[in-house]
């Protein structure tokens, strides 16, 4: 009897399989598909859903994916770029696209939002440990 198993079974990553088929998958998503095609299946189906289930219209998905791909966490040029692309096919103004960018770019704001209370705080300790040394050399001196 001739094995049929390779003909009559269907593909665990038919999502990942689509993607590449449509010239949308990443290369860089490969090494861990390769590691776990199964997860990677689930990662995307999750990450999709929103376009899949067409909850959000075609230009809105294009705004998050170039927000997502220009965040000061992801900085991934070639999607900024792909995004951006579609998103102006689909109708998107620059003014739109700008918006995104502008809002984006927000992200940052929590490094100074963090980082310049923490200065402060050691600035002022700093002075305090200055102030607190002058006046123990003075009372030794």
């Amino acid at each position: 009897m001739p094995d049929t198993t390779a003909s009559t079974t269907a593909s665990a990553t038919p999502l990942c399989d689509h993607l590449r088929r449509i010239g949308e998958w990443n290369p860089n998503w490969t090494p861990f598909a390769e590691l776990d095609p199964e997860w990677t299946e689930r990662f995307m189906a999750m990450g999709l859903k929103p376009m899949l289930d067409q909850v959000l219209d075609a230009k809105t998905i294009e705004f998050i994916a170039i927000a997502v791909d220009a965040s000061c966490t992801h900085m991934y040029a070639p999607g900024v770029r792909r995004h951006i692309r579609k998103a102006l096919e689909l109708g998107a103004t620059p003014g739109e696209v700008t918006a995104v960018l502008q809002l984006t770019s927000v992200l940052g704001i929590h490094t100074m939002s963090l980082g310049a209370p923490i200065l402060q705080e050691e600035l002022a300790a700093s002075k305090v440990r200055s102030e607190a040394h002058a006046h123990s050399q003075t009372v030794h001196a």
